[in-house]
């Protein structure tokens, strides 16, 4: 049986950064991924991610923000991929809207640079949008963009060029801790052995993660591309140029978000809703995107962007495991020492793919982490079963 350092479960966003932190470190990593680098079956797909610092979840998030920006350049660096486009970012809503009450909120706590703009500055800045006359916007030029296929390849390159070996196209079928404190990991290609184990699953935690009951909900999430039109408001306001990523919610119509056209009128305009999925198994989501699905994103989209009015010109599945809180799962498994989890992230956890990368990495070589990760405890209240 093969024996290494630590073996990490999972190469998709979280698991490629911490194969690539651990090897970085001088250790012997084996990593196992059920599908190719950067695919299409999970959550780190479509394009495009939004990353920001004036974080209406909490402003507990904000100094692990800052050191993720640190290594989103280090990736970009190291990797000679284009990862991370700062375009700006605007959260927008009614006055008490959590979208714009608590992004201002972290911005001020924090000292952030930012705007607040009422909604005659936000018609006159972006002419692509028409809130509410109530509507007030945060703005920040720290905002923008980061590619999640881009970034997994990257990790994954860096991460076999530091020495890890990284096996694709094998699924691991179970994990257990051994008596002597290491782990054992079996595939249908063999049975691999560690002293410490990093399990990432995303939208598999409950079938990786059993014994831990751990209450997270798998949602089939839609996002959509739609074209505008340019002969109402020109193509260039539309672009990443002049147009800034966005999150929006007034007055309780649900919150949406999206990007500015990143790949150039062809590839259309971005967005989705934040929050609006179905339950669903990962190994059995439905992938096709039915016209009433795209009816009602037009519908709610026409309320902020009424230029947006041109054909789809794709519509795309993806999926979340949102917690109960809506917090990330990160720590040392509640029963085995030497395992560090990370799932769980509920939407909103890929502009921490970089210090997530590193807090698995100390979780591992240390059992503990100066990043303060204590909102994300797996043996949070929340969490019991």
């Amino acid at each position: 049986m093969q024996h290494h350092d630590v073996i990490v479960l999972g190469l998709g966003s979280m698991g490629g950064a911490a194969a690539n932190e651990l090897a970085a470190r001088g250790l012997d990593v084996l990593g196992l991924e059920s599908f190719t680098p950067g695919h299409d079956q999970g959550s780190a797909h479509g394009g495009t991610r939004i990353v920001r610092q004036s974080y209406f979840e909490s402003p507990e998030y904000v100094p692990l923000l800052r050191r993720a920006y640190e290594g989103w350049s280090r990736l970009e660096a190291e990797s000679g991929r284009d990862l991370l486009t700062l375009c700006g970012g605007i959260y927008l809503g009614d006055p008490a809207s959590p979208t714009y009450a608590r992004s201002r909120a972290a911005a001020e706590e924090h000292g952030l640079d930012h705007e607040v703009l009422d909604a005659a500055e936000i018609r006159r800045r972006f002419p692509t949008m028409d809130p509410a006359d109530d509507a007030m916007g945060l703005y920040e030029s720290a905002a923008g963009y980061v590619r999640p296929e881009e970034t997994v390849i990257a990790n994954t390159e860096v991460a076999a060029r530091n020495g890890a070996t990284l096996r694709f196209g094998e699924r691991v079928q179970r994990w257990s801790a051994t008596p002597g404190g290491g782990v054992e990991v079996v595939t249908p290609e063999g049975t691999y052995g560690a002293d410490r184990l990093v399990v990432t699953p995303g939208a598999w935690a409950p079938q990786m993660l059993p014994e831990l009951e751990l209450p997270l909900s798998v949602e089939r999430m839609v996002f959509y591309w739609f074209t505008p039109d340019t002969d109402a408001v020109p193509v260039e306001r539309w672009s990443q140029e002049q147009h800034p990523v966005y999150i929006e919610e007034t007055h309780g119509n649900g919150q949406i978000y999206g990007f500015p056209m990143t790949d150039g009128p062809a590839g259309g305009f971005k967005l989705g809703y934040f929050h609006l999925g179905t339950p669903t198994d990962p190994d059995a989501v439905d992938r096709v995107v039915h016209s009433d699905e795209t009816a009602e994103m037009r519908r709610r989209a026409l309320e902020l962007f009424p230029h947006l009015t041109g054909p789809v010109v794709q519509a795309k599945t993806c999926l979340y495991t949102v917690a109960p809180d809506e917090h990330f799962v990160i720590g040392t498994h509640p029963l085995h020492d030497q395992v560090a989890i990370a799932c769980g992230f509920s939407g909103h956890g890929f502009k921490f793919v970089p210090v997530v990368g590193e807090i698995l990495a100390d979780l591992t070589t240390d059992g503990a982490t100066d990043l303060p990760i204590g909102l994300f405890d797996p043996r949070r209240p929340v969490l019991r079963p």
